[in-house]
């Protein structure tokens, strides 16, 4: 099952892509798509509708943030050993984690906007994982029933704010609209193997990132299971879980960095597809 939410910002409502791709609307039977309706049983009730009963959405709306009221925004630096690789950096121990700020979620197709005097300004693919359910000291074996779905999620960083400004990263990854999500959330039920999924990220119609979840150095499993060691996570909090090659702070000879006018289109396997347009701030 693929949920959404669309509409304009603010003002998203709840949805479903049914199987030939129709919007659905969903407003009768929920109020949102957050936390308090990602449960089994809510997705359960969701999935029991026919979805040749519910309205279809006529046009093309904007979609939003595939989860609303998200708590946490939490993302593991340096999961991939082939992005550890091009950043010159040590394979970590345990997973990196650091935050990104909830006022840089946007919608998918929202513009990307850099701030001011920014000149680099990075992407990286990566793959949302949305908890379901209240998880507290949970093993590697459990862990995966904690989720209630996957996303497709751009981490654009500033890497000018995030190394150079003294503090943690969390600088350069929170910036107004860093965090594009969406456009679906696809339930964990269709997600056979999140350690196997095909990624790749574009900058103006060239290939700059091509990966796959199989090169993760903490798979989500792990990930989830190390992170209910130190904190619960909630119902619509969202992990996003790093990113495999080709950033282009890790370019070579010269680092290569987003610009006003530059298009990045994001996706993977079975999570839908990111359009972003870059623009610099006023």
């Amino acid at each position: 099952m693929k949920l959404v939410r669309y509409g304009a910002t603010g003002q998203e409502k709840p949805g479903m892509i049914d199987a030939v791709g129709t919007l659905r609307d969903l407003s009768a039977h929920v109020a949102d798509i957050t936390g308090a309706t990602l449960g089994d049983d809510g997705i359960a009730k969701l999935r029991a509708l026919d979805p040749a009963t519910l309205p279809a959405v006529e046009g093309n709306p904007r979609m939003g943030a595939c989860v609303g009221d998200i708590g946490k925004f939490m993302c593991i630096g340096l999961n991939y050993a082939d992005h550890a690789a091009e950043t010159g950096a040590d394979i970590p121990e345990h997973p990196i984690l650091f935050m990104k700020a909830n006022s840089a979620i946007t919608g998918p197709n929202d513009d990307v906007v850099m701030p001011r005097g920014s000149a680099t300004t990075d992407w990286e693919v990566e793959l949302g994982v949305v908890i379901g359910k209240a998880a507290k000291y949970v093993s590697e074996e459990e862990a995966l029933d904690y989720v209630a779905g996957y996303c497709l999620c751009n981490d654009v960083s500033e890497r000018h704010f995030q190394t150079s400004l003294t503090g943690q990263w969390t600088k350069g990854k929170s910036c107004d609209t860093f965090g594009p999500t969406g456009p679906w959330l696809v339930t964990r039920d269709e997600v056979e193997d999140p350690q196997n999924l095909d990624m790749w990220l574009d900058v103006n119609g060239k290939r700059m990132q091509t990966g796959n979840t199989k090169t993760m150095i903490f798979t989500v499993a792990q990930v989830i299971s190390h992170l209910s060691q130190l904190f619960t996570l909630h119902p619509g909090d969202v992990i996003s879980t790093g990113t495999p090659p080709g950033v282009g702070m890790g370019m070579k000879p010269e680092p290569v960095y987003l610009k006003d006018g530059d298009v990045m289109e994001l996706s993977i396997q079975g999570l839908g597809i990111q359009r972003q347009n870059v623009r610099a701030d006023d």
